[in-house]
């Protein structure tokens, strides 16, 4: 909306209008984020409908996003016996904790946990394009066409939200730390299942979490500078009954609780022992996957975290060499870690990027031993929350370049987590127009589906 208008209940505002306004202090940030906008959203924009609720026993799901697309043949669909041009140097696949489960030789501590989490090897969608796949995985739907559909996160935020009952001052959809950058989230639901990401860096001494935590600000000049604005806001003083000011009230309250309360102390790793950050690795990943499972553990139903780094075009193998030990430390540990505390049981852990990559290094220039974009097949690994660990499902051929069995669509990977969630997959979405729309497509929507995941429910 225009910066000339007044700022009505229920309406969103921008960061520039908070700023404008000045009448939030140090908490227009978090307003103009989204953190403090329950005050302000009372009334709901798009009205979520009650999903019918299935047996799903999963509360939460921490996605980990692998931004750019993993090898399959690097990570868990190794294939030594292809030969050079496929394998490369990572030919010697290592045994697991699960007799007859093998994965790529660089993730020694995933390979002690096997028992805790299934790999599909056999995900399809023949996306090659990172927008469009990205879109596909997240949606279950192809790009194109009238509506931009949600994610599967702003779906559980509108069935697990607010609208659901979920009273937590952390957003219910959260994430680690930068958004994907490749398409809108929320699609046609609209800003309010839009989620917060949280900027800043875990691994550092003070996670700064944008809105919540600046780096050189101590939470006692945080809370002389409330002081002071209190003492300086005079219109607060002479229109007390006015209802956006309320509102603004109500927000500012809600905001510095943020800051200054116990809900914020959720981003404070400090408040770990130094053994378990550094079992995780004091990596940025590393300590995303803590930070999430601490968010988890606080009640917020959806995380994603944004892992960069793996569009490998180039210096794939030097890549993989730093990238897959990271990767190695820090979802093993989750894994162990939520078990520890009781939450593998209700949290689904799920672990993809758009696609995979070539099995077919391309040694030439400028290439020089990389691997390109693939969406013919790609693996995915699913944990907790419902998920039965141990198993495989579905099978790529002898290198790795096309299904050989049961292929597995992301629309049946998203109805089979919409279901362990309590979810019904064909709930009706509300759509700005009134059109029928379902949480996930079906083949009358012209989507190619493989089935959900029975094997492993």
């Amino acid at each position: 909306m225009s910066t000339k208008q007044g700022v009505g209940v229920g309406m969103p505002i921008s960061r520039r209008e908070a700023l404008r306004l000045g009448l939030f202090g140090g908490a227009g940030l978090l307003v103009a984020n989204g953190l403090g906008l329950r005050a302000l959203a009372a009334a709901p924009t798009v009205a979520a409908a009650a999903a019918p609720k299935g047996k799903g026993k999963a509360k939460a799901v921490i996605q980990i996003w692998l931004w750019g697309g993993a090898s399959h043949l690097d990570t868990f669909d190794p294939k030594p016996d292809a030969g050079n041009d496929y394998a490369g140097p990572l030919n010697h696949p290592i045994a697991t904790n699960v007799p007859g489960i093998m994965i790529g030789e660089l993730l020694p501590e995933l390979a002690k946990h096997a028992d805790k989490y299934s790999i599909i090897r056999s995900m399809t969608h023949g996306v090659s394009a990172h927008e469009t796949a990205a879109y596909m995985v997240q949606t279950g739907r192809p790009s194109g066409g009238r509506d931009v559909f949600p994610s599967v996160g702003a779906v559980v935020s509108l069935f697990k939200g607010a609208d659901a009952g979920y009273r937590g001052l952390i957003p219910p959809y959260i994430v680690l730390t930068e958004l994907q950058g490749r398409f809108s989230e929320a699609g046609f639901l609209g800003q309010r299942y839009k989620p917060f990401a949280t900027g800043g860096d875990p691994a550092q001494t003070r996670f700064a979490v944008e809105g919540v935590v600046a780096q050189g600000i101590s939470d006692q000049r945080q809370k002389d500078r409330r002081d002071l604005l209190h003492k300086l806001n005079t219109l607060e003083v002479a229109m007390k009954e006015d209802p956006q000011l309320v509102a603004a009230d109500q927000c500012e309250k809600q905001a510095y609780d943020l800051i200054l309360g116990d809900a914020g102390k959720v981003f404070d790793l400090s408040q770990e022992k130094d053994d378990l950050r550094d079992r995780y690795g004091r990596t940025t990943f590393g300590q995303d996957c803590l930070a999430a499972r601490r968010l988890v553990e606080r009640g917020v139903p959806y995380v994603t975290i944004n892992y960069k780094g793996w569009d490998t075009h180039k210096q794939h193998f030097q890549t993989m060499r730093r990238k897959l030990p990271e990767l190695d430390k820090g979802l093993a540990t989750l894994l162990q870690d939520l078990s520890d505390h009781g939450l593998l049981d209700s949290t689904i852990l799920w672990c993809c990027g758009e696609f995979g990559r070539t099995p077919k290094i391309q040694w030439e220039p400028p290439w020089s031993g990389g691997r390109g974009h693939y969406g013919n097949v790609f693996s995915c690994v699913v944990a907790g929350g419902g998920f039965k660990g141990g198993r495989v499902v579905g099978a790529s051929d002898a290198r790795g370049e096309a299904v050989k069995d049961r292929p597995v669509y992301p629309a049946d990977l998203i109805a089979s987590m919409y279901e362990l969630l309590g979810i019904d997959p064909d709930a009706r979405l509300p759509h700005p127009m009134g059109d029928e729309v379902h949480a996930t497509p079906t083949a009358k929507d012209g989507v190619t589906l493989g089935g959900r995941l029975k094997e492993l429910v």
